[in-house]
């Protein structure tokens, strides 16, 4: 059963840059399941985070010094950015491993309609 997909934003102007890590509107998005969200951006990131991990979720935003696309930042925070715009922080209570090497508590997304992926997972967090 498949759950409810929020596409991530992608500015035209950075398409290029991204589809060398295989991020396309349609493999790049944030989908929140019965117990889970999803996060996927292309070929190089594919993640499963447990409801009962999310601490919160907010909408945010994303320094331009950090670049976009695939991003490793400060304070245990991975950037999955697509645009400087519609971006939304997941906070988890326990760090979640990336790639091997670094590990991350703060996860920021940029997508398209981030006032209703906020809405809806929020609803699931507070739902018993």
């Amino acid at each position: 059963m498949s759950g409810t997909r929020f596409p991530m934003k992608l500015d035209p102007w950075w398409r290029a840059l991204l589809l060398v890590g295989g991020a396309t509107q349609g493999n790049s998005y944030l989908e929140i399941e019965r117990d889970a969200v999803t996060a996927r951006f292309g070929m190089l990131y594919q993640d499963t985070i447990r409801l009962e991990d999310i601490e919160s979720v907010e909408e945010g935003d994303w320094p331009l010094w950090m670049g976009v696309g695939w991003r490793i930042g400060f304070g245990q925070r991975l950037g999955l950015i697509g645009s400087y715009d519609g971006v939304v922080e997941l906070r988890l209570r326990q760090a979640s491993r990336v790639w091997r090497f670094a590990s991350f508590t703060r996860l920021a997304v940029s997508l398209e309609d981030p006032v209703a992926f906020v809405g809806a997972l929020n609803a699931k967090l507070e739902a018993p």
